[in-house]
């Protein structure tokens, strides 16, 4: 488990790269809470975790989902991420898996110092996502915050380019990406990920930053390659 720290502008940004197992929400919890903290001592403001980072990611069945999905933000995982950001006065994006009535999302919280300040539920869902949650429904919002105007986005939203333009046209200055990215078909033995790649050139063509926090490890034979990334409107890390 690393974090990952940078000086942005007037904040510090951290990004939480870490290994959720699959189901096992306590232990998720703990790490996250663990995780956070220490990146509050580094001196974060700003803290960024994976998507899914509280249920795991490759679900066998909608009824394991139900059995880890919660709303949004009265559920446990968001209550006590909402606890953490008062206590440590931070920002925190995590990703989530949200319960809405008979629905479900994959999504991401926005919370401050004050409270909860948004959700974001993901528009572009992944291969067998589709199976079991429902494409977001809540746009690509641009929150206000004491610190700047902050999109959200998650992981496969970054393959089109259209995510992080529009998220710029509305002014967001910060982009925070819970994102579990994979290997890429055709990739070969490039030394660079094409996540990397493709969110550089997002932060440069559109003079934004982006945060993208993602996780490690191997999940029920799906492995992840991590390279977690914060990177400005140059283009470089």
């Amino acid at each position: 488990m690393t974090i990952h720290a940078n000086a942005t502008a007037d904040l510090r940004l951290a990004c939480i790269q870490f290994q959720p197992a699959i189901g096992r929400l306590d232990d998720n919890l703990k790490s996250m809470e663990r995780l956070i903290r220490q990146a509050a001592g580094l001196g974060a403001s700003v803290v960024v975790l994976p998507e899914l980072a509280d249920s795991g990611y490759v679900f066998d069945s909608q009824d394991e989902l139900a059995a880890l999905a919660a709303p949004i933000p009265d559920g446990r995982s968001a209550m006590l991420l909402c606890s953490l950001a008062n206590e440590l006065n931070l920002h925190i994006v995590s990703g989530l898996a949200e319960r809405d009535s008979d629905q479900f999302f994959n999504a991401a919280m926005l919370c401050g110092p004050s409270g909860p300040i948004g959700t974001y539920r993901k528009l572009h869902l992944w291969n067998r996502e589709k199976l079991y949650f429902q494409p977001g429904n809540l746009g690509l919002p641009v929150f206000d915050t004491a610190i700047g105007r902050i999109g959200v986005a998650i992981c496969y939203d970054g393959w089109f380019p259209e995510t992080y333009r529009q998220l710029a046209l509305k002014g967001a200055e910060l982009v925070c990406v819970p994102t579990n990215w994979v290997p890429m078909p055709a990739q070969g033995q490039h030394p660079e990920p094409m996540a990397n790649i493709l969110h550089k050139a997002a932060a440069h063509s559109n003079g934004i930053y982006i945060a993208c926090a993602d996780r490690v490890g191997t999940e029920r034979g799906q492995p992840f390659v991590g390279r977690s990334l914060i990177v400005g409107p140059t283009g470089w890390p």
